[in-house]
């Protein structure tokens, strides 16, 4: 399936670069809106359900596409690697829901800085890449900037935390194959088939909690599952439009939004430790991005 074409009135006269980049900032706000809708819901939701419920609507809101382009989504070679990614991913997803319910926003967001770390332990552990030592101490340090922002022995680490720290290593696992799956997959297709293996783990995981939600929860959960598909495009799509170095470091933006809305809505203060740890931690990360760019084009 060929990408989508960008609609016409859609940054017109920006070059490509330009065209990512913006795309990449509208999908660090959309993913943190969500989170913050997601605290919302759950304060009154079980997470699991609201997992479940984010995925059948985040699934409704690529109708658009299947109407445009009819079941050319689903066209694939490589189903094994989708399933592969949605069932790992299905565990990372309700981990992530119910730690954002315990932690305060910023930690939320610092620590999931580290799933592209993850993502490259991954790589060198399973898929054979070479072992460089630039990229060692890269990940070293990143790993470091964890410890800062949890810092065991100094402050308590509570399930939230590890919640989170696990669904960094989950997405981490879906960041090593989404660098397959890109090569030959559409973001739509790539999104489609994450929903479609999601929906039936959250869902018996949401039936071991289930509550009937009111009018007014369902379309809390609505709007979570549309700024989650919508956010997943602008991500991927980023990509297609720039290079990894030129939208990466906008994604730090996140810790911004986070903290403002922590902040705004339930008065939480960014611990400085967060913002040490999550700056190393993405710097960290960025910096491998950027290595491994330059040495693909080398090669």
């Amino acid at each position: 399936m060929t990408e989508p074409a960008a609609p016409s009135g859609l940054f017109p006269s920006i070059s490509g670069t330009s065209r990512g980049m913006a795309l990449m900032l509208l999908a660090t706000v959309g993913f943190v809106v969500m989170q913050t809708l997601i605290r919302v819901a759950g304060e009154e939701v079980h997470p699991f359900e609201v997992a479940f419920f984010r995925n059948i609507f985040g699934l409704a809101a690529l109708t658009p596409i299947f109407m445009r382009h009819g079941l050319q989504p689903l066209k694939t070679k490589r189903f094994k690697l989708h399933a592969m990614r949605g069932s790992s991913q299905a565990f990372g997803m309700m981990a992530f829901f119910y730690g954002v319910t315990l932690i305060p926003f910023a930690e939320v967001t610092a620590l999931s800085f580290s799933a592209p770390l993850f993502a490259t332990l991954l790589a060198l552990l399973f898929l054979g890449e070479r072992l460089r030592a630039r990229r060692l101490t890269a990940l070293a340090v990143g790993f470091l900037g964890m410890l800062l922002v949890v810092r065991p022995g100094f402050a308590e680490i509570n399930l939230g935390t590890w919640l989170i720290i696990g669904s960094s290593m989950t997405w981490g696992c879906s960041i090593a194959i989404i660098k397959s799956l890109s090569r030959t997959e559409s973001s739509a297709t790539m999104v489609t088939y994450q929903g479609l293996f999601l929906l039936p783990f959250t869902c018996a995981a949401a039936m071991t909690v289930w509550v009937w939600p009111t009018w007014e929860q369902a379309g809390l959960m609505a709007l979570i599952g549309l700024l989650g598909t919508v956010s997943h495009l602008l991500f991927a799509q980023s990509f297609k439009y720039a290079d990894a170095t030129a939208v990466l470091p906008l994604d730090f933006t996140r810790l911004i939004w986070a903290s403002l809305i922590g902040y705004m809505l339930w008065s939480e203060i960014p611990d400085a430790w967060a913002w040490i740890g999550g700056t190393v931690i993405f710097a960290s990360a960025t910096y491998i991005a950027y290595r491994e760019s330059k040495l693909s084009k080398q090669r």
